[in-house]
């Protein structure tokens, strides 16, 4: 039903005179990465099958998944382009490998446990046709759990503060925010999520897609800085909504996604800072980074202090080992968009101010 359903919607009925091709639409592909997510994909594909926008492919790239969900998708949802990955490459790589093989306008890089609203494509697609200095976008993106509430991966756009610490329109550290409409303005921000990630093709591309030595968490954020670092902009679209389950692969208080964490910010502030920045607040954050790992050891968390130690070793080894093998460049344009030019961590531990409205005012 849902194949019929998805021909029928996509059928454009375009004649082929120059006139008619002109007036076509941009081509996105919508790309789930999947690495055994079956009961996912079984949940939530019928809801980007039913996207509206009417020129659309949906293409399944695969990372070496054992769970049978290649050939479930094969066999239900035969419309589904699939491209394998020969191993498990992680969000970082896994997508940069398999949009090697993806023709289109534009990604969206759509995780698997993301539930979408029927024209969730449209207003994000019509605001970069409209503007060609917009190189990545993302919807609002509320809690598939509690609807009424932003979810952690991006919420209504994310920003960054002056020691690396990204947070969102909507979440500052674990305080997710209800929507009550407060963030529905479409606007710049820094970061777009990685859970509903739209980019053009060809800037994606441009940029040599994400960073693979991140593997998985804050790929997104790395990318994003360097396309506006190259002097585009990154928009968050709250008039397109999707719905996030959120920690699907790596759950929340995993040692290896707290490490990830971790050690991807400290490269990529390495990586994107002017010199004289990075070498006056990299010690600083590390700092920060080690009150933070003993407070949650005298909590007896004594995964999180390691995951936390284990983290900047291995960033001290990237640099001596590894960063000539990264997408790393120092030159570029300015930020000015999403930059928080203060501290979330005193303004929220110290100054309590809980929400992105009290500590960033008229934004």
């Amino acid at each position: 039903m849902f194949y019929l359903l998805f021909m029928l919607q996509h059928d454009l009925h375009f004649s082929d005179t120059p006139a008619s091709l002109a007036a076509m639409p941009p081509m996105v592909a919508v790309v789930i990465l999947n690495w055994n997510g079956q009961k996912y994909l079984e949940q939530f594909l019928p809801s980007v099958l039913s996207s509206t926008y009417p020129r659309l492919k949906i293409v399944l790239a695969d990372n070496a998944s054992t769970d049978g969900s290649v050939a479930w998708v094969q066999q239900h949802y035969p419309i589904i382009e699939v491209v394998l990955n020969k191993s498990n490459d992680g969000f970082a790589n896994g997508y940069n490998t398999a949009l090697k093989q993806v023709s289109a306008d534009y990604y969206v890089l759509l995780n698997s446990d993301v539930e979408v609203t029927p024209s969730w494509i449209e207003p994000i697609i019509d605001l970069m046709e409209s503007n060609p200095n917009i190189a990545a976008a993302q919807p609002a993106i509320l809690s598939w759990h509690q609807k009424n509430k932003f979810e952690y991966a991006g919420a209504a756009g994310g920003w960054i503060d002056r020691f690396g610490y990204p947070f969102a329109r909507g979440r500052v550290f674990e305080e997710c925010e209800d929507n009550l409409g407060q963030y529905n303005t479409v606007q710049p921000c820094f970061w777009a999520s990685g859970a509903a990630f739209f980019v053009k093709a060809s800037l994606f591309h441009e940029a040599k897609g994400f960073d693979g030595y991140f593997f998985a968490h804050q790929e997104e954020i790395d990318l994003c800085w360097r396309l506006q670092r190259a002097g585009y902009q990154i928009f968050a679209v709250p008039t397109s909504v999707v719905y996030h389950v959120g920690g699907g692969t790596l759950p929340k208080g995993n040692q290896k996604k707290t490490m990830l964490n971790f050690r991807n910010n400290l490269i990529m502030m390495y990586k994107n800072l002017p010199f004289t920045k990075a070498i006056t607040i990299i010690p600083f954050r590390l700092g920060l980074d080690a009150l933070a790992a003993y407070r949650a050891i005298f909590k007896g968390d004594a995964g999180f202090f390691m995951a936390v130690v284990k983290s900047h070793v291995q960033f001290i080894l990237w640099i001596f080992l590894y960063q000539s093998r990264s997408v790393f460049s120092k030159k570029g344009h300015a930020i000015k968009n999403g930059w928080y030019n203060g501290s979330i961590v005193l303004d929220y531990f110290i100054r309590k101010k809980k929400t992105f409205s009290e500590i960033i005012k008229d934004k």
